[in-house]
């Protein structure tokens, strides 16, 4: 059997105004989604605030869970899941990652995405993601297909349903001790 990598899939809520009005029209727990090479999550990366004390700033973020947003909100909830990949899937995503990385003042958040989302239209700028689009669109060009749907149309609770992610934690983000 061929070796295999892990990558983790974040969900949160961190309970802000934004996420409230996304809850209030998607009615899933999570409305927020990040991307880890790293079972300690010391690496992960998404579309959201740039700052966090400005929710109208947003786009390609690398985000940490000690600092930045996540600690702003200390009563953020969570869920882990971890994706087992060919080592050739991890190092594809790596790339495709390692684009965003060095262009990440080109993009844009994409909230009319978010919309998009909302009527099952989607709409995609160039340049333009949000959180579950980006992450959608990593696999997708690592050639890994969660869904039969465009990345503009995946929403974090798409992956809290999706049967190839394995759980592994839910509750607290503040109180999430990886294991080995």
């Amino acid at each position: 059997m061929a070796e295999k990598q892990s990558v983790y899939i974040l969900l949160t809520n961190t309970g802000t105004l934004f996420t409230k009005m996304i809850q209030t029209y998607t009615r899933a727990p999570y409305n927020h989604a990040s991307i880890s090479f790293k079972r300690d999550l010391s690496e992960m990366y998404s579309f959201g605030r740039k700052n966090p004390n400005n929710p109208l700033n947003g786009g390609f973020v690398r985000e940490d869970i000690q600092t930045g947003t996540f600690s702003k909100y200390p009563d953020t909830t969570c869920v882990i899941y971890e994706l087992q990949v060919t080592p050739r899937e991890a190092e594809k995503m790596k790339r495709v990652l390692q684009i965003f990385i060095q262009r990440r003042n080109k993009y844009l958040y994409n909230i009319l995405g978010v919309i998009g989302v909302a009527i099952k239209e989607p709409v995609e700028f160039s340049n333009s993601y949000f959180c579950s689009q980006f992450v959608a669109e990593i696999l997708e060009r690592s050639g890994i297909k969660l869904w039969n749907k465009l990345p503009a149309l995946v929403t974090p609770d798409d992956f809290r349903q999706s049967d190839q992610l394995e759980l592994i934690y839910e509750g607290k983000l503040n109180e999430y001790k990886p294991g080995p």
